[in-house]
């Protein structure tokens, strides 16, 4: 692993560090936009008080916090991979260039002593799983690794009630921040509740620091999305993506990314703009807790 200064003095200080994915900036996020919301989520946890470390693989080496050209070749380079936690090792051998999803930059924080990170939504059990089995390793991830995550919920694409239940058999700690329902990342009420509620991030500390002393596995802070799409219009356009993806056959890990690409066309860019909004909002609520930690 290789860390900026900035993030080993933090962390040999003990300040407060929120690790970032990259995944959103390389995949995520249309060019050349991708680069200056990354900087600008880094910005807003500087602003609350704590360390950014986006985290990424570049030429083979673990990089827990980007520089300007670390998050350039990031944002920029077609040959970035997609990099789950199940793909860190070859990505590493091969000595490639890899964008980390949820699973792999919790994975590659706990092991930088990163307790507390922020995305966007989690990945989840999908619509079609009856059939395909398929369900994002974000879930098996959860229940392992000993990290705070603050999240918008799990995508409104997937089938939120599977993603609460296999949430639960994981045993992964779920908090509602501010509110009693689960957000699904666009809507701020999936449908659904949250077990239990949180109202500051002292609370969540609490919770975060109890859960260490038991050595359990994740805690989900849900954090709902302060201006969601109309929920009408969302389910319009859900219903019209999902028939697409079955006409073109698109599944496994290329359906979340093919359904987001047509919520921002349909929705002449307002999808797209509600992401950025909930990133930001959660980098700056991980910030607040990370201090709290601290």
């Amino acid at each position: 692993m290789r860390y900026t200064r900035e993030v080993s003095e933090a962390l040999d200080a003990g300040r407060p560090v929120v690790a970032l994915e990259s995944t959103i900036i390389a995949h995520g996020l249309p060019r050349p936009e991708n680069l200056e919301i990354a900087r600008a989520i880094e910005e807003v946890v500087r602003e609350e008080g704590a360390v950014p470390a986006t985290i990424a693989v570049v030429e083979g080496m673990v990089r827990v916090g980007l520089d300007r050209e670390g998050l350039e070749r990031i944002a920029g380079d077609d040959e970035v991979v997609k990099c789950g936690a199940r793909d860190l090792s070859v990505v590493m051998a091969r000595r490639a260039t890899g964008a980390t999803t949820v699973a792999a930059t919790a994975t590659l924080a706990v092991r930088a002593g990163i307790s507390v990170f922020a995305t966007g939504g989690l990945g989840g059990v999908h619509r079609e799983a009856r059939e395909s089995w398929d369900e994002s390793a974000d879930l098996t991830m959860l229940g392992q690794c000993p990290i705070t995550v603050v999240c918008a919920g799990v995508k409104s694409v997937l089938d939120v009630e599977a993603t609460l239940e296999r949430l639960e058999t994981l045993n992964v700690t779920l908090l509602g921040y501010r509110t009693d329902r689960f957000p699904g990342f666009y809507l701020a009420d999936s449908g659904f509740p949250v077990p239990w509620r949180v109202e500051s991030p002292a609370e969540v500390a609490d919770v975060h620091h109890a859960r260490a002393e038991l050595g359990l596995g994740a805690i989900v802070v849900a954090n709902p999305i302060e201006e969601p799409l109309d929920a009408e219009v969302h389910e319009t356009v859900l219903r019209s993506a999902l028939e697409a993806a079955d006409a073109e056959g698109v599944r496994g890990k290329d359906i979340t990314p093919f359904l987001l690409e047509r919520f921002h066309r349909d929705t002449g860019g307002a999808s797209l703009e509600a992401n950025v909004r909930l990133v930001l909002r959660n980098a700056a609520l991980a910030a607040q807790i990370a201090r709290a930690v601290a």
